[in-house]
């Protein structure tokens, strides 16, 4: 017996309409939930948009093929309640899932790590539920359409409330629950609706209440379970854990420093010491810029850093060199607002809510230093690396000025990033030298219109401070000229993502060649012995 509700077709075309909009809202949490994990590159994004099509494609051959077989309702509906249950498990589940798929591949595959570990936690988090709610419309047409005579009025319509559906379920968790509420609780909301469409029908059709009743203590223990979870859940003391419209943010207190990161698999982004002072990190190595160019005997010399972060930069700029009047840009409003409340960046320190290039394109001042700190593990933006930019730059530097760009990927590899990025400065710097951080993956690339390098040993023996005068006079001896190749990067072709996923694959032979080899000589009990307290 047909459920009541069916008679109703308004009921059908509102669940098309949720269901596309369940589909955009879980495809635009995926890349929130594997972004701290794997970064938001291009590269995340092609396999989150690749294995949902996979999943929806088959999901469409199936259900046109049950709706064929088995014209029952009950068996799309409760296809329905499943997938939200399963939705509903994701912010609980999916981080344990996404943290052991990296720990298997991370010890036995040798390239193209965050391509396969994306890839299979994709798979195992997202297919499922994306391939049952793929069973929908091929469904709901054979429930809906009544002849052959307005068969392509119905399937018009089925397709405008998914579409329509899918713009809502576009924009609502971007700009609404996301940076309201987190990716969790917006997990937990559109697999709430779903879960509200299967129990309407069911209730109507007064039948399998048990299946119901399981779906519902189910959703509830998993809403209970997933909606205070923790991307970093090993992180014990974190000082604040949230999400922005842009990123995954967390600040937590390591003693004698405060730290932000952006993605808990790959580091930090920020570093504040507490003491004050040299940090040991690239910002020190960056202070040979205000050195390079000589500050203190300029008139109202200025400072624009691109990618201000939470302004440790600025800071220590300030402390050194007082004369120099600072300025940021910064993308994400709450990583000001953290470095406000958490990083000690004064309030007098001035900080533009904008992209970096975008800001340069409508500002009409120059500078006599510019930082380029917008790079973060491989999620580099194009538009910042590109020749056309680094001209952009250019023709806002004063006369003698320098720009520093912070190349956090460290690699010797031939044909790398850095290789990329410092060959690109070189077509438009005549004078550039790099430096590495000991101790870091950071380099530090100096550029300049004029030889502003052939006097900065005397320049940094002239600093007041000792500390800062002696890392000045190691910084000169380490400093190198670069010779430029050919690697140019333009805003047509800058394969920055592929680029920098080849360095986090070099960093991780590097760190865990040792886990390997004892995996390979020794197998899976060895590698466990290895790590057992």
């Amino acid at each position: 017996m047909q459920a009541r509700i069916l008679k109703n077709k308004l009921y059908l075309y509102m669940t098309e309409f949720f269901a596309g909009m369940s589909v955009m809202a879980v495809e635009l949490g995926a890349s929130r939930l594997l972004a701290p994990y794997f970064s938001s590159s291009q590269i995340v994004w092609t396999i989150i948009i690749g294995t949902i099509m996979i999943a929806m494609a088959l999901g469409n051959l199936y259900g046109g093929r049950s709706a064929d077989r088995h014209p029952d309702p009950d068996r799309l509906y409760f296809r329905i309640l499943i997938a939200a249950v399963w939705i509903a498990a994701i912010p609980f589940l999916g981080r344990y899932v996404i943290i052991g798929i990296s720990g298997l591949l991370v010890v036995t595959v040798s390239s193209g790590f965050l391509i396969w570990a994306g890839f299979l936690a994709c798979m195992v988090i997202f297919v499922f539920p994306l391939f049952l709610l793929g069973t929908v419309t091929p469904s709901l047409v054979k429930y809906t359409m009544d002849s052959l005579d307005d068969s392509g009025a119905v399937v018009g319509r089925l397709n405008a409330f998914n579409t329509i559906g899918s713009i809502i379920g576009t924009f609502v968790p971007t700009f609404v629950t996301i940076p309201a509420v987190g990716t969790a609780v917006t997990f937990l909301i559109f697999s709430g609706v779903l879960l509200v469409l299967g129990l309407l029908y069911f209730i109507s059709a007064r039948r399998r209440f048990a299946r119901s009743a399981i779906a519902v203590v189910l959703f509830a223990a998993f809403s209970v379970a997933g909606a205070g979870s923790s991307f970093a859940f090993w992180e014990p003391n974190l000082l604040y854990e949230g999400e922005s419209i842009y990123n995954y943010l967390q600040v937590k207190d390591e003693g004698d420093s405060v730290v932000l990161s952006t993605n808990v698999l790959f580091g930090v982004q920020s570093v504040m010491q507490k003491s004050g002072g040299l940090t040991g990190r690239y910002y020190d190595y960056a202070l040979a810029a205000p050195v390079l160019t000589d500050v203190t005997n300029r008139e109202d010399p200025s400072l624009l850093i691109l990618g201000m972060g939470t302004g440790t930069y600025a800071v220590q700029c300030r402390e050194y060199f007082p004369s120099l009047a600072v300025e940021g840009v910064e993308i994400d409003e709450a990583i000001t607002g953290l470095a406000r409340q958490h990083f000690r960046l004064p309030e007098d320190i001035p900080v533009t809510t904008y992209d970096g290039r975008a800001f340069l394109n409508v500002c009409d001042r120059q500078y006599d230093i510019i930082m380029v700190d917008a790079y973060q593990d491989i999620t580099i933006p194009f538009q910042m690396s590109s020749l056309e930019f680094f001209r952009l730059v250019r023709s806002h530097l004063r006369p003698g000025g320098v720009m520093v760009v912070n190349m956090n990927m460290h690699s010797d590899a031939p044909g790398s990033i850095n290789d990329h990025l410092a060959d690109t400065i070189s077509a438009v710097f005549p004078y550039v030298q790099t430096v590495e951080v000991p101790n870091t993956t950071n380099r530090e690339l100096f550029a300049a219109e004029t030889d502003l390098f052939a006097d900065f040993d005397e320049k940094a023996a002239a600093l007041p401070d000792a500390p800062l005068r002696a890392l000045m006079q190691r910084l000169g001896a380490a400093l190198e000229p670069y010779s430029p190749g050919e690697l140019i990067l333009t805003d047509d072709r800058a394969p920055v993502e592929k680029l920098g996923m080849a360095v986090i694959d070099g960093l991780i032979q590097e760190e865990l060649g040792y886990y390997k080899t004892i995996l390979r000589e020794e197998g899976i009990s060895g590698l466990i012995a290895s790590v057992s307290p």
